[in-house]
């Protein structure tokens, strides 16, 4: 469903090459990328702070050892994971049941990120009305993004030690490999829970993801405290982004048939992904705008809005159609379709959206992403990470689910490829 998560998760597992040991694993690779991208969070987060904001500065911003603490940051952390973990029982929305597991059994997840999404927002604006400084979140981002990364790393060694206690069927299956380093970062326990509790499909959507929106919202206070209104280019960030969170959280109940729930592991990979990468990094315009404000026109950003809502329009549209179709072909909406037969006795789509482009979706990705980095102008590099790294990930992404849908379907495959030749963009690629 939301390829923020997918993308940066498969995609790291993939540099983690598994063929350099007997046992399935690459040290290197287990060991460098824990490391790697922690700093890397603080080094975008400080350079995005910095006057010049330029990726390239060497040396490049590093923040003093007070910068790097706060007593505040754990007790707002803490807070804002406890708040979501009592939303999670609340009695609302519908209870679903994910795919059916090896043993045979489906476990229930609740469907209420969205009621959690509208309540935190109700909190947040009764705090801004009892006079809470927000802005003060732009002062605390180094800070929560240590403690976020020392949660993650935490965490994970809980999940690690605990996973020795779990049933084989509730292993995942890339995650058991005998080695320690490797199957710390993927992940050994497939579904870890406490009584109804999942923690991983929790940490999927609901802190991290939710608190990337307070954290854009924080930026945007800041701005208000220092120039006294938002400008149009923060508003444009704010609401793009917000509108891509509310929309993961309203499909909620998609994430339940993803990749990340149904076959990796819960370990480090996953935790961090969710809890640290994508909270502090997805909203580096945001932090940018506070530092470096960006005067807009009414033309540029209609334009802009235009190609958020394309994006949008393509990316949801897309998604739900095929999501639909796994669920129920004899539907209305995918019943005229046209399909092609695989071996597998599975189908595939070649008209509707998926006859336009093999993925869709990304196409819709990309150009959102676009038009989040477009407010900030083109004086720097950083605003536009996000894009750059994203149409990346999604080509190395593509080129490796073409070679296992190759695999899996064989000349079926190859007679869609030819019915549909672009991968992504149209005309293109």
């Amino acid at each position: 469903m939301l390829g923020l998560f997918t993308v940066y998760l498969q995609y790291s597992s993939d540099i983690v090459d598994k063929s350099d040991f007997p046992g399935g694993a690459s040290l290197p690779g287990a060991i460098c990328i824990p490391i790697f991208l922690p700093l890397t969070v603080l080094f975008l987060i400080c350079v995005s702070r910095s006057p010049e904001a330029s990726v390239l500065q060497w040396p490049p911003p590093l923040p003093s050892q007070d910068q790097l603490w706060d007593p505040v940051a754990p007790m707002l952390l803490l807070a804002w994971i406890t708040l979501h973990t009592l939303l999670y029982f609340m009695p609302l929305g519908k209870v679903s049941e994910g795919l059916l597991l090896r043993d045979g059994t489906r476990l229930k997840y609740p469907i209420n990120g969205f009621h959690a999404l509208c309540i935190s927002g109700v909190l947040l604006m009764l705090l801004l009305g009892l006079g809470a400084p927000m802005g003060y979140l732009f002062e605390l981002l180094v800070p929560l993004a240590v403690c976020a990364i020392a949660v993650s790393f935490v965490f994970s060694v809980y999940l690690y030690i605990r996973s020795f206690w779990a049933p084989s069927h509730a292993l995942a299956l890339g995650g058991n490999t005998g080695n320690p380093l490797y199957d710390f970062f993927i992940g050994r326990e497939l579904n870890p829970r406490i009584g109804s509790f999942d923690l991983k499909y929790f940490c999927e959507l609901r802190p991290g993801l939710i608190g990337w929106v307070v954290i854009n919202f924080g930026m945007l206070m800041k701005e208000v405290e220092l120039r006294g209104s938002p400008s149009l280019a923060m508003i444009l960030v704010n609401s793009f982004q917000l509108l891509y969170v509310a929309d993961a959280l309203w499909n909620e109940e998609a994430v339940l048939s993803t990749m990340d729930i149904v076959h990796d592991g819960f370990g480090f990979m996953l935790v961090f992904g969710d809890l640290a990468w994508v909270p502090f990094t997805y909203g580096l315009q945001a932090a940018f705008l506070v530092v470096h404000p960006q005067a807009l026109t009414s033309l540029r950003a209609a334009a802009i809005i235009a190609l958020n809502g394309a994006g949008y329009y393509i990316f949801r549209k897309s998604n739900s159609q095929k999501n639909q179709f796994r669920r129920d072909p004899s539907h209305p909406t995918v019943a005229r379709l046209e399909t092609i037969a695989t071996a597998t006795g599975k189908r595939l789509l070649v008209s509707g959206w998926w006859g336009f482009v093999r993925h869709p979706n990304y196409l819709g990705d990309l150009l959102m992403a676009l038009a989040w980095s477009l407010p900030c102008g083109f004086s720097h590099l950083l605003p536009y990470f996000y894009v750059i790294y994203f149409t990346v990930l999604l080509i190395h992404r593509e080129d490796r689910d073409e070679r296992q849908c190759r695999a899996k379907y064989g000349l079926a495959w190859d007679t869609y490829c030819r019915r549909v030749p672009y991968r992504i963009f149209p005309y293109i690629y």
